[in-house]
């Protein structure tokens, strides 16, 4: 007789739609999936985004279907998405690990805005003030990791997840 073993959960990063003007180094389906604010919102108004927001003037939101479709494939799913949106998840998603990624310190946060080149320093300015406001949010998150290497914090987010799989049987 053969035993069947299951596979190892994979990650899988979602990838949020956005109505945001693409930049010149972006990727359609890599870096967001750019769509017309008119399709976003038809998208929206028939319940097709796990979460949703208005997001310095543009539409953001994480398509559910495929988020769904793979959760019941066994696999692991990531969003890179805000605080709002990651509370939105968990109400959605019950069983959803949040881990809250911050910057090391504000100076390095700065430093890392700046030296993207993409902001005016007004809104360097307003990006660090709402940082400041949604870290005081991280005790609603199951983890918080500080983001100091890049390896580093994706090691202890990998260790996170393996965590949660040990401590979750299988249904």
């Amino acid at each position: 007789m053969r035993r069947l073993l299951a596979r190892e959960p994979r990650v899988w990063f979602s990838v949020s739609a956005t109505t945001r003007t693409r930049r010149a180094e972006e990727v359609e389906g890599r870096d967001y999936l750019f769509l017309e604010r008119a399709e976003f919102e038809r998208i929206r108004d028939a319940g097709g985004f796990l979460e949703w927001y208005e997001v310095y003037g543009d539409l953001k939101g994480t398509p559910g279907g495929p988020v769904r479709e793979h959760l019941a494939a066994g696999d692991d799913v990531l969003l890179e998405i805000d605080v709002q949106g990651a509370l939105a998840v968990k109400e959605a998603l019950p069983d959803a690990v949040l881990v809250f990624v911050k910057a090391p310190s504000r100076e390095e946060q700065r430093r890392r805005l700046l030296e993207r080149g993409q902001d005016d320093p007004e809104a360097i300015e307003r990006r660090l003030a709402e940082a400041e406001e949604e870290e005081r949010t991280a005790d609603q998150f199951d983890a918080v990791v500080v983001n100091d290497d890049a390896d580093r914090a994706t090691d202890r987010v990998a260790a996170i997840l393996a965590g949660q799989r040990r401590a979750t049987p299988p249904s």
